[in-house]
């Protein structure tokens, strides 16, 4: 054998290795980001490092206001001081009540004790972020802890992403929510929309299999449709989220005029939810709908912030008369808003994935309790703010695990660059929200209608 042959076939044993190799093997190690945040961020971190506890029966109005700033949202000062043209009315009135604080459903906490030990952050050799070892509960139970972390950040955000939810959430079609926008002029378009969340994989509710036998690499899916105004009927998206990191999510879009579906690229993440102010990568109760591959989280910080949560009026569904306009914020008869724990997060694309993506960073706002974001201020490429985000979570019953938390929310968005907004209730004008798990009836426990592409053929049935 000469030289030449045994170069050759070094060359090809190492390419076997090469395709051999799992794609774990050639993963990279996860390193914390460490960007600042935004200069108005930065500032109110300062501003906002001593607070106080407000007493319940406390009334807050825009005379006030600044006796409690230091316990607001950077976006909720911005409302109250005029800085923008979505203000907070001058009726407006913030009853604070005592806080809340409703159990986790125990599957859902004993699923993260069993297997948190177990999680880690894993990277990809295209970079993409993903949790090593998951198998359901809270990936990072200790995330919210008082413990030093440098990984603090997208750990918070992998607890919000994977935060409990119910395994199937249906927003029935004899009672859908209601979506509306406003323009500065104070023209009010509404639509109404039936959508069904199927959570298909990672499961910890009881009665429901952990992994649905025909979902594969799917863990969740997103299915809604508009049913008013006429002319959109039938327009419907569907969204599936695979477990595997270097599985985009696949977003498809029912066309009725097309009768048929299309595929949507990446980029489409981008794109206005329903016309709303909310884009996919918004449109989910814990203020993310991203996924995790793509993006990496910095911790800023814990405050304890005001806001309206848990049990609260139904009494959301007509817009804009339910609603203190024009700004649409909630009224005092909606209920108590109470003073919480958050931890607050910087989200962003990793690098490589930055160029003409739509946000240049998500403040978020996350419950320490719940997990759920409340609160998010958005600012675009340029790192200027954009939008304000007001996700009130709802506590309602559930099949088999009690009075809990849930992603039925009332929900506002103030694009304060465009002077737009949009307003959102899970609960119809008669007051009636969306059905969980086995109290939602047969048709709705459809997995190729509601999970599936093919299921977008039978829209217009």
């Amino acid at each position: 054998m000469n030289k030449d042959d045994r170069l050759r076939i070094v060359a090809f044993l190492a390419l076997a290795v090469c395709w051999l190799l799992p794609v774990s093997s050639l993963a990279q190690q996860y390193i914390a980001p460490d960007y600042p945040p935004p200069a108005e961020i930065k500032e109110w971190l300062v501003a906002t490092e001593h607070q106080r506890l407000i007493p319940p029966g406390t009334t807050i109005t825009p005379a006030n206001w600044q006796e409690f700033k230091e316990e607001m949202s950077y976006g909720l000062q911005t409302l109250y001081s005029g800085r923008y043209f979505w203000r907070i009315p001058a009726d407006s009135a913030l009853m604070i009540g005592s806080t809340q604080i409703l159990p986790q459903p125990k599957p859902y906490i004993e699923a993260g004790e069993k297997y948190g030990s177990q999680t880690a952050i894993g990277v990809t050799s295209d970079g993409h972020r993903y949790i090593k070892n998951y198998q359901g509960g809270i990936p990072f139970p200790d995330a919210f802890s008082n413990r030093n972390d440098p990984q603090k950040g997208y750990k918070i955000l992998a607890d919000d992403y994977l935060s409990w939810v119910p395994d199937l959430y249906a927003q029935p079609f004899e009672h859908p929510g209601i979506s509306c926008t406003q323009d500065r002029f104070g023209n009010i378009n509404c639509t109404t929309l039936v959508w069904i969340y199927t959570q298909v994989g990672w499961n910890t509710d009881p009665g429901v299999p952990r992994d649905y036998p025909q979902a594969g690499d799917a863990w969740f899916t997103q299915w809604f449709t508009v049913e008013t105004p006429g002319r959109w009927k039938y327009t419907t998206n569907l969204t599936v989220f695979h477990k595997n990191p270097e599985h985009d999510p696949d977003d498809y879009v029912f066309v009725p005029v097309l009768r048929r579906s299309l595929r949507l690229s990446v980029s489409a993440r981008c794109a206005p939810a329903a016309g709303s102010d909310l884009v996919l990568d918004d449109y989910f109760t814990p203020g993310f709908n991203g996924g995790l591959a793509l993006f990496d989280a910095v911790y800023l910080g814990h405050r304890k912030l005001l806001i309206l949560e848990g049990d609260f009026t139904h009494q959301t569904g007509r817009i804009p008369d339910d609603w203190d306009m024009p700004l649409g914020f909630p009224k005092p008869a909606w209920g108590d808003w109470q003073l919480r724990d958050f931890d607050i997060i910087d989200v962003r694309r990793i690098p490589s994935q930055r160029s003409g993506y739509c946000y240049g960073s998500r403040i978020m706002y996350v419950d320490s309790i719940y997990h759920y974001a409340a609160w998010l201020d958005i600012f675009d490429a340029k790192l200027k703010h954009w939008k304000i985000q007001f996700w009130a979570s709802r506590a309602e019953d559930v099949p088999q695990l009690g009075h809990v938390n849930t992603n039925s929310v009332t929900l506002a968005v103030w694009d304060v660059q465009n002077d737009h907004a949009t307003y959102l209730s899970t609960c119809d004008a008669a007051g009636f929200g969306p059905y969980f798990d086995q109290r939602a009836p047969r048709e709705y426990h459809n997995y190729t209608r509601f999970s599936s592409p093919s299921g977008l053929t039978q829209v217009m049935q």
